[in-house]
């Protein structure tokens, strides 16, 4: 029994050791997107304007659609939802805003509600307003090509 135990051991000490290492190799490759210490104070984030009414396409499926307008100034709380007046059956007719997927009004059970569901009820959490930004990273994204 003693043997089992020392066999585990070691090998357990052998592996943590391995472990340690491959954390050390791939610390050395990663860069921070930071530029100051974790002790300084954070800069003011850069102010993007919104590209009102410039409408992109998805990039893949299942994309949650970007919102063309400004959001920063709408109350999203547990009370009220201001996307819903405009987005929400049946104000999304009178306003001629896009009307809010069907799926929105399904909880996790798959039943169909007559209320936006909670789980889809804080719509920026999915849906952000387009920016002129550039990328934090370089990447070589490209977007999927539809009708495959």
């Amino acid at each position: 029994m003693k043997i089992k135990i020392m066999a585990i051991a070691v090998a357990l000490g052998l592996a943590l050791g391995q472990v340690a290492g491959f954390k050390d190799a791939v610390a050395a490759d990663v860069r921070a997107l930071r530029d100051s210490p974790v002790s300084a104070p954070d800069k003011a984030p850069d102010v993007y304007k919104v590209q009102d009414g410039v409408k992109h396409e998805r990039a893949y499926r299942q994309q949650p659609p970007l919102v063309p307008h400004a959001t920063e100034k709408y109350e999203i709380d547990l009370k009220v939802n201001q996307c819903l007046r405009c987005h929400e059956w049946p104000y999304s007719d009178q306003e001629k805003a896009p009307k809010i997927s069907d799926l929105h009004y399904i909880d996790r059970n798959g039943v169909r509600q007559d209320t936006v569901n909670g789980n889809r009820y804080f719509c920026t959490q999915c849906h952000v307003s387009q920016v002129d930004a550039k990328p934090l990273v370089e990447n070589k994204f490209q977007p999927a090509v539809t009708g495959r």
